[in-house]
């Protein structure tokens, strides 16, 4: 089988400047090569100092570690970056951590970002993201903070997020996300943060969500959620905020979410709900969304 002719990236990443000792290091040959082929990609009309004449451990936003050296972070938060991601990112097979939150990029997530196996953060809030999310970022074993928040995604959130077991942080708030809640989510055991507000998510609150038995926050208000609230969410033991808030969820409060020992936040205007909330709630239940409910009498103990 022939061998691949270099592409001009790994060529001019070759020779000892950028990579140092390259013999020593091809794997970071190879990184030099991913972020120059999207350099112009990414940062549209930004300045980016991404340059073959001095060490890649210099460059803006890369950090490079590890024996042999490979790049295992690209932090350009704040950058001013008005591009697109390029796919070419999916080749940093070391990357632990990607971080380009509030910049202009625009056009859609690379699904080739589902073989950064080494991936643990990936945030990338704040910027003018569209399509779908890629089923594929549910490969990344490692990930445990992801966040696509106030980006303008849409379509369905993909069951595949459920399969990333390690995840503490999930965060797609304030998008155009349609469709059902994954039951699959209900599978992230170690979440603590589960963030959805300000979507178009319809359908009903999957009761699977009530294995999550290490969320404190769940928010999923100001969408358009109907049907009634599952008792399960009374398992949340954990739970410290809980935001239902302005969808058009109706029935009754299960008197399971007075058990919840560490609730101080609990959202429920805007909705269709009818009967009385457990007097246990009273703290947490804002006064505007007690309108309407009464609370139920205390049983004597």
């Amino acid at each position: 089988m022939p061998t691949p002719t270099p592409t001009i990236y790994e060529t001019s990443c070759s020779d000892g400047i950028a990579a140092p000792a390259p013999s020593s290091n091809p794997g970071l040959v190879n990184d030099c090569a991913a972020l120059m082929e999207g350099k112009d990609m990414l940062r549209g009309t930004a300045i980016l100092d991404w340059d073959y004449g001095k060490p890649i451990a210099t460059w803006e936003g890369v950090t490079v570690s590890g024996t042999p050296q490979r790049v295992t972070k690209v932090e350009l938060q704040d950058g001013e970056l008005t591009g697109a991601m390029p796919s070419s990112l999916g080749n940093l097979s070391n990357l632990e951590r990607l971080d380009l939150d509030n910049n202009e990029l625009n056009g859609n997530i690379p699904p080739e970002l589902g073989s950064l196996s080494n991936l643990t953060i990936l945030l990338l809030s704040w910027n003018g993201l569209s399509g779908s999310i890629p089923l594929e970022l549910g490969n990344p074993s490692n990930l445990v903070w992801l966040d696509l928040d106030n980006n303008e995604l849409s379509g369905g959130i993909p069951p595949e997020l459920g399969n990333l077991s390690n995840l503490e942080t999930l965060n797609l708030h304030s998008n155009e996300l349609s469709g059902s809640i994954p039951s699959e989510l209900g599978n992230l055991s170690n979440l603590t943060w589960l963030i959805l507000h300000s979507n178009g998510l319809s359908g009903s609150i999957p009761p699977e969500l009530g294995n999550l038995s290490k969320l404190g926050f769940l928010g999923l208000s100001e969408n358009e959620l109907s049907g009634s609230i599952p008792p399960e969410l009374g398992n949340l033991s954990n739970l410290r905020q809980l935001l239902l808030n302005d969808n058009g969820l109706s029935g009754s409060i299960p008197p399971e979410l007075g058990d919840l020992p560490y609730l101080e936040m609990l959202g429920l205007g805007g909705n269709e709900l009818s009967g009385c909330a457990p007097a246990t709630l009273r703290s947490a239940l804002a006064d505007s969304d007690a309108a309407g409910l009464s609370f139920c009498a205390e049983t004597a103990p």
